[in-house]
């Protein structure tokens, strides 16, 4: 029975992780579309408010609009009349007490980890850590820069060091070169190494200098 039972944990648990990932971001869309059509009955005439509620009974019409609202955002944003906006709404927000600090954090934030010239979780690489002779994965995520990089001596890097099973939490650190050993597995694959807690192991490419790490996503 126990075997069987297993087995089938098997089966299920992939695929009820993914659907509850899936609700959980459509959920988060439509509950946004649901905002807008709230905030909008407060501009528009009385007698537009059957026909909102209409909308909002139509089921996975607020993620196809959403998704649709990102697209066309995406498209205004790559041109220069849209990059021209952007540059001016950018400005006012960074004039404004508290959510400058806010707004410009996020920004950085997500700049970094989503752009296609972003330069967050570039290489994997293997570092000793809580302590000497304990070894976790690890991401670069560029190195020391500002005050901090005047206060080290030599080559430095920093790093991200996900939590198990969870990577969206970790500790950030700041290394020597030298004390990092550069992975030949991809991003995609490290992450899956660690949120299974060792247990999707990627397949053996062969061993990596550790000494000539590229940098390619230095911060300068």
């Amino acid at each position: 029975m126990k075997k069987y039972l297993l087995a089938g944990l098997l089966v299920w648990l992939p695929l009820t992780v993914t659907i509850w990932v899936l609700a959980t971001v459509l959920g988060l869309l439509s509950g946004v579309f649901v905002w807008v059509l709230d905030a909008s009955q407060a501009v528009l005439p009385e007698g537009s408010r059957s026909f909102i509620d209409m909308l909002r009974r139509i089921p996975g019409l607020g993620v196809l609009v959403m998704l649709i609202s990102l697209f066309l955002t995406g498209v205004f944003a790559t041109n220069v009349v849209g990059q021209w906006a952007l540059r001016q709404g950018h400005r006012m927000l960074n004039r404004i007490p508290i959510v400058k600090s806010i707004y410009s954090s996020v920004q950085q934030v997500s700049d970094t980890l989503f752009s296609s010239s972003g330069n967050a979780f570039r290489e994997a690489v293997l570092v000793e850590y809580p302590r000497a002779g304990a070894w976790t994965i690890a991401f670069v995520t560029g190195r020391p820069s500002g005050e901090t990089a005047s206060h080290l001596v030599g080559e430095f890097l920093s790093i991200y060091v996900p939590t198990t099973p969870n990577p969206t939490s970790g500790f950030f650190l700041i290394v020597r070169r030298g004390e990092v050993i550069p992975l030949a597995m991809s991003v995609d694959q490290a992450l899956k190494y660690v949120i299974s807690m060792g247990v999707v192991a990627p397949p053996a490419r062969g061993a990596v200098d550790a000494t000539p790490l590229p940098l390619r996503n230095s911060t300068g």
